[in-house]
């Protein structure tokens, strides 16, 4: 991979974090999956030398760097093959939104234990009746005028990690009192609060990180919960979701890098008749096209992340979606060359390769699925009339 593009200080982030995956690996991972654990020791390292909170602000303990240094994190420990999931979620989702729009009492409480990976934090937004359109969350919040406190009702669905997270930064909507239509507002919800409730969804990705549906009835909150300012819900709601874009980008382009490393090794090795498998165009080919998707993936990733560390979030909306939908597309096709370039030692527990073909779908349908990101670019980029 050509690192020409970065800076020394990301190289040298890359290399380091590339070094901290190979001690643990995608066998690590499967022992954490097969235990049905979660993976604390890879977690613990990573957050013990820094790299959990690289994006969060050095006041609170973060690293003072930004989407696109934990990007690189991500990206690398899944071409290790073992991906930490809840980065997605917990620093680039929850720690961006708190950072950025937080009271100084949230961000004194939150920020330091997201950096030291000592707290973590879910994020709750799909609903059983609102996927793709977010405009239909019915999750809802009301203030009890008495005492100030708000109270939530609603559900959410597959909400990753639930059970482990410290509290879950949900996304509800409030009455506007001018115009009495709903706004979205985010509020944290801590793990134990009365009435906040969670049901395991059986999944057949393997993965540490668990599934939920969520039912918040009447869970009643201090004011002190809801994050920022109570009338510019979207504008936070979108600061967490470009960075969860970004950062999905990074999950896919990691995974597919890692089984392309596992398919070139093979194909060096693989001898049917008098050379190696890789000799091959009918072989060789589709890998080399797979590196080529793997490194334009990446460069939209990047210039995704740099757009938004820079403060421009409608340009990094755009980037974000589109990143996100190259390396989605990419990780899909690069597993599926990687288990027939295998044959049927693709399709076997030795090499590791065949759970992937699931995990590789995840990134096409969540946060948001390919369709919607082509909608998005239909309307937003070319102008063209919505046809919804």
């Amino acid at each position: 991979m050509s690192t020409v593009l970065e800076t020394e200080e990301h190289q040298a982030l890359r290399a380091a974090v590339a070094a901290l995956g190979r001690r643990y690996g995608r066998d690590y991972l499967t022992r954490v999956v097969r235990d049905e654990g979660h993976p604390d020791a890879l977690w613990a390292d990573a957050a013990k030398l820094g790299y959990l909170g690289v994006n969060l602000p050095e006041e609170y303990g973060g690293g003072g760097g930004g989407i696109a240094e934990l990007s690189i994190v991500l990206e690398e420990l899944g071409a290790a093959g073992c991906p930490l999931l809840m980065m997605v979620v917990s620093p680039a989702i929850c720690g961006t939104v708190i950072a950025r729009f937080g009271t100084d009492e949230q961000k004194a409480a939150w920020l330091p234990g997201l950096a030291d990976g000592s707290r973590t934090m879910a994020f709750g937004i799909t609903e059983p009746d609102a996927g793709s359109n977010s405009h239909r969350i019915t999750t809802t919040a009301r203030k009890d005028e008495a005492s100030g406190d708000w109270l939530l009702t609603g559900r959410k669905v597959f909400i990753s990690g639930v059970d482990i997270a410290d509290a879950t930064l949900i996304v509800g909507r409030t009455e506007d009192a001018r115009t009495g239509s709903l706004k979205p507002c985010l509020f944290i919800v801590p793990r134990d609060t009365e009435g906040f409730q969670r049901r395991q969804i059986e999944m057949e990705l393997q993965a540490p990180e668990k599934q939920f549906e969520l039912t918040l009835d009447d869970v009643r909150l201090p004011p002190e919960a809801l994050v920022g300012d109570e009338d510019a819900g979207l504008l936070q709601l979108f600061a967490g979701l470009n960075p969860e874009r970004i950062m999905t980008a990074a999950f896919s382009i990691g995974m597919a890098r890692y089984a392309l490393s596992r398919a070139v090794g093979y194909a060096k090795e693989r001898s049917v008749w008098k050379s190696p498998i890789g000799a091959h165009q009918a072989i060789a080919h589709p890998l080399a096209q797979s590196h080529i998707d793997i490194e334009l993936a990446r460069l939209m990733m990047q210039k995704a992340a740099r757009l938004y560390d820079e403060g421009d979030d409608m340009g990094a909306g755009e980037a974000a979606n589109m990143a996100k939908l190259a390396a989605a597309d990419a990780c899909v096709k690069t597993v599926d060359q990687s288990v027939h370039t295998l044959g049927g030692n693709g399709l076997t527990k030795e090499f590791g390769l065949a759970s992937l073909i699931v995990a590789s779908r995840v990134a096409r349908i969540a946060p948001v699925s390919r369709e919607m990101i082509l909608n998005y670019v239909s309307h937003q980029t070319l102008g063209l009339p919505k046809s919804y």
